[in-house]
């Protein structure tokens, strides 16, 4: 199973150890190889769904879960391009705790609505409408797949893969420039060093490392008396637990990448993440259906306990090492 898993990750180019953390090894081996594959991955989705939107379409089907792939590889860098104009959130809509997104949708095929009739106009939408939850629904609920007329549907579907494409091309175009300005610290600069560029970095690996917690994992095990089995991400393509590995897989590289200085610290959350890595695995349960038994929800509480553990390490021995406190994200509210 892990050697499936390893195949869906994206490529990145190898990692050379240096005396400390290398925010242009980061950038050229990290952060532009996961863009550039959610941009080339998008444009193929898109391009799948013009030869075939049926629902149902295997190519239509695997495009999409590649795409997605990239896009949860990447999920975690959710500062500079990918944060102009709500773009991480225009892929990316959940957790949808209020089933905006179902509404939505329902609304446009119901109106047939000729807003999803225009893929460029289609980004002034409702942000729920958008993205790869959007799609999922699209193309595999069993409400939204049949309803409404099938040639809106079948525009739709069309409308949001190429919405997605061009929201991923835009992000990939602007880290192309954007890099400069982590290279490139100064007193009336976005970073005044370069402590504060690791300082983003770390809180990018810190925010994922939560989101993957609470939210893929703390959402579908609710609470023992009662547990919420529906709200795991991702179930209805079955994609819940994958994202959970993909997520600690990218987590895991960038973490080696900041964690370089120290051989012990690097070890010790290599052990860690593959420990995490390796219940994953055993678990067996790719939307995490059982955490509504006992004896199978133990289990998922196990690898949530693991990653609380890496969260602790990265916290209190990474950021020290480096200097530098992750500080808050868009995950801590106000």
């Amino acid at each position: 199973m892990r050697r499936i898993l390893l195949a869906a990750t994206v490529a990145c180019a190898p990692f050379t150890a240096t005396a400390n953390p290398s925010i242009t090894g980061i950038i050229d081996d990290h952060i532009l190889p996961r863009f550039e594959a959610l941009a080339l991955t998008s444009q193929a989705l898109s391009q799948a769904a013009m030869q075939n939107c049926d629902p149902t379409s295997d190519d239509l089907r695997t495009a999409y879960g590649a795409a997605f792939d990239a896009w949860v590889s990447a999920s975690h860098l959710r500062f500079g391009p990918t944060e102009v104009d709500d773009r991480a959130f225009a892929l990316a809509f959940w957790p949808d705790s209020r089933g905006a997104t179902p509404r939505a949708l329902a609304t446009l095929i119901a109106d047939e609505d000729p807003i999803g009739l225009d893929a460029v106009g289609y980004s002034e939408v409702s942000i729920a409408a958008r993205g790869f939850y959007a799609l999922e629904f699209l193309i595999y609920d069993d409400d939204l797949m049949n309803a409404g007329n099938s040639a809106y549907h079948c525009t739709l579907v069309q409308t949001v893969t190429a919405d997605i494409a061009a929201t991923s091309l835009a992000i990939h175009n602007d880290w192309q420039t954007h890099k400069d300005v982590l290279l490139s610290p100064g007193p009336d600069a976005t970073y005044r060093s370069d402590e504060e560029v690791l300082q983003e970095m770390l809180r990018a690996l810190t925010a994922g490392l939560q989101f993957t917690q609470d939210s893929r994992l703390g959402r579908p095990l609710g609470t023992f008396d009662r547990p919420r089995p529906t709200r795991a991400e991702a179930r209805r393509s079955g994609r819940s637990a994958l994202h959970v590995v993909l997520s600690l897989m990218s987590l895991q590289d960038l973490a080696s990448h900041l964690a370089v200085s120290d051989a012990t610290l690097s070890d010790t959350l290599d052990r860690q993440f593959e420990d995490a890595l390796g219940k994953l695995a055993a678990l067996n349960d790719p939307i995490f259906a059982g955490v509504a038994d006992p004896q199978s929800r133990l289990r998922v509480e196990v690898i949530s306990q693991s990653i609380k553990t890496i969260r602790t390490t990265v916290g209190t021995e990474l950021g020290p090492t480096l200097g530098v406190a992750a500080g808050f994200n868009s995950l801590d509210g106000d």
